[in-house]
Order: structure tokens, then C-alpha cells, then sequence
């Protein structure tokens, strides 16, 4: 399973936002200097999903605002939470 991300890194907390566009809008609670920003954002949304950090990974984007996030195994409850998001694939 993946989910489109639009990431705002250096927000005060980290927390979904909305849609933008196709995909999650959340800000990030980490500046954008040495994967800081990717490894916060990861880890929320591990914990939003009740998965292990290990679960999730960056398909693509590391370096852009726009993130392809792969969540692996994704069963009927993750994809149930992640719909809850607003970015459920």
C-alpha cells in the first residue's frame, strides 16, 4: 500500500492537514536538514497506523515535499486508518 504525501517540514507539531490535491497534506515537526524531516515524518505516520517504524518507508521524494510513502503489510485495519487520513490507496 502507499500514500501520497505533501510534507511542510519546520511546522511547531507534526499532524495531518488536510488534503493537497491527491495527496496528505502534513506538517512536520522537524527542519529539512539530514533526513530529519523524513525520519519524523515516517515515524508519525507508523504510530497513526499503529505499525512498527519498520513498516514504513520512502518510496520516493526524499529530497521534494511531495512523498510516496510504502506501507508494508497493509491489511484491511491499516488501509481502514489510513482512509481515515484522507489518503488511503
Amino acid at each position: 500500500m502507499t500514500l501520497q504525501v505533501h510534507a511542510r517540514p519546520g511546522a511547531r507539531r507534526t499532524a495531518a492537514a488536510g488534503l493537497h490535491g491527491d495527496a496528505l497534506k502534513i506538517h512536520v515537526a522537524a527542519p529539512p536538514v539530514d533526513d530529519r524531516a523524513n525520519e519524523t515524518l515516517l515515524a508519525w505516520i507508523a504510530a497513526v497506523l499503529e505499525l512498527p517504524r519498520s513498516a514504513v518507508s520512502l518510496r520516493a521524494g526524499a529530497k521534494s515535499r511531495r512523498k510516496v510513502i510504502e506501507i508494508s503489510p497493509a491489511d484491511a485495519g491499516v488501509a481502514t486508518r489510513a482512509a481515515a487520513l484522507g489518503a488511503g490507496e
